[in-house]
């Protein structure tokens, strides 16, 4: 179903692209309608010929990229005998050969780089599953024999390796192997190791003991040798972050303009059905550990919590939820607000879903390391949200954290557009978190 739909909004976009290019055509909408009815027709029959009707798998594989790639071209034959026939009301036939070019290449790239996308994501989530249920660790060391032992160490499914650590400087931000090392000489580099990687639950030694660690290797040879060419690697880079400042800026403010009548739409239905305020202002914990008010569409009743306690969201059938809310928060439409805390810069588009400081103190009983997170910018969506969904119990929230903290040791720009993207297409195709 997944090919099948990036298939014809392959068709879709090369059809207008060759519109845009055309003279005006009389009778369009009748010949698109002609266009895409034949191109979900041709992709159908192409994946039964094919056999890529029974690829059930979301990666990308020799079989499936030969029998896809055989789709597409019975597709594309078949498209080519339609505008044989109906032409698509494109008076020159230089654009008729365009369209099939446009259409095989647009399916071909949507269908692939969905698979590689989705692949990729789930390498990673296999990954993921298995951090809440291993302690971080680094090695003492900074030369083959201390990779060695952190391969052993990760093999053994026992620790999840962090890096190396060195007291050795010219080995700073070096790469070895998988692994990077951090220049570590006393207590204070220790305890800022531990906020930049959310945490670390112990040190291992290779054998030999300590003396075996920072700066000399097991046979007492000198570890720093070709230093130079071991490649450096970081966090997210100053470059990095004023990048994703001004994305945050400019995509807020953009939405912020585009969505605007639904916004408006949003505050009328709100209000009709339960009144005002339609604008929810809640106090969350942000960046620095500063205190900030997230806004949201109500959801809920006026009373929702006039007791005075903080109560987690208990889902759909939650019956502090009116009919409205119920609706926008299933489309999430009740976060369109925070287009402003964005704009404003307490929030980032991506980041860690901010909580009330009730709930942080309470997620700081069983796991300090929460407040790792204040080093960044809290997020309208997150990497954890995606595998984790709402949290409305500790345990969620607990399991949230080992996520969002392998975000914080993880985030670039790069990943950021990962997580955004598959946001969107977790939402487009429906999925509930």
């Amino acid at each position: 179903m997944q090919d099948t739909l990036l298939s014809c909004l392959g068709s879709f976009f090369a059809f207008l692209l060759v519109r845009w290019l055309s003279e005006p055509i009389y009778g369009f909408t009748l010949h698109f309608i002609i266009y895409m009815g034949c191109a979900l027709v041709f992709t159908l029959l192409g994946q039964l010929l094919s056999g890529s009707i029974r690829n059930l798998s979301t990666g990308v594989s020799y079989w499936a990229r030969d029998r896809i790639s055989l789709t597409i071209l019975i597709k594309e034959a078949g498209l080519a005998g339609l505008m044989i026939l109906d032409k698509g009301g494109f008076a020159q036939p230089v654009l008729i050969i365009l369209a099939i070019v446009a259409d095989a290449l647009f399916s071909f790239a949507m269908i692939f780089y969905t698979r590689s996308f989705v692949s990729r994501i789930q390498e990673e989530d296999e990954v993921i599953k298995e951090l809440s249920e291993r302690p971080n660790a680094v090695v003492c060391g900074d030369d083959e024999a201390a990779v060695a032992f952190a391969d052993e160490a990760r093999k053994s499914h026992r620790y999840h390796i962090l890096g190396l650590i060195s007291n050795n400087p010219e080995m700073n931000r070096k790469v070895i192997g998988d692994y990077m090392i951090y220049y570590v000489v006393d207590d204070k580099d220790m305890e800022a190791l531990q906020w930049q990687l959310g945490g670390v639950d112990c040190i291992l030694f290779p054998k030999g003991g300590p003396g075996s660690g920072p700066g000399s290797g097991q046979d007492g040879t000198d570890s720093g040798g070709g230093g130079a060419e071991i490649p450096r690697k970081g966090r997210m880079s100053a470059a990095g972050r004023v990048v994703k400042r001004a994305f945050d800026i400019a995509l807020s403010s953009v939405l912020l303009i585009v969505f605007l009548p639904l916004i408006i739409l949003c505050a009328l239905a709100v209000f009709i059905e339960d009144g005002a305020p339609v604008i929810y202002s809640q106090e969350r914990i942000g960046k620095g550990g500063r205190p900030f008010r997230i806004l949201k569409f109500r959801s809920m009743r006026r009373d929702a919590e006039a007791m005075g306690i903080p109560r987690l969201y208990s889902g759909e059938n939650d019956p502090r939820l009116t009919r409205v809310g119920k609706f926008i928060r299933q489309h999430h439409l009740d976060e369109l607000p925070q287009l402003w805390n964005v704009l404003r810069g307490d929030m980032s588009f991506i980041g860690y879903r901010p909580e009330r400081q009730f709930y942080i103190d309470r997620i700081m009983e069983k796991n300090p390391r929460y407040r790792y997170l204040y080093q960044i910018r809290p997020g309208v969506t997150s990497y954890a949200t995606l595998y984790n969904g709402y949290t409305d119990t500790l345990e969620k929230m607990l399991t949230r954290l080992d996520l969002d903290l392998y975000y914080l040791r993880n985030h670039s720009v790069w990943f950021d557009v990962r997580v955004l993207g598959l946001t969107f297409l977790r939402i487009v195709g429906g999925k509930k978190f």
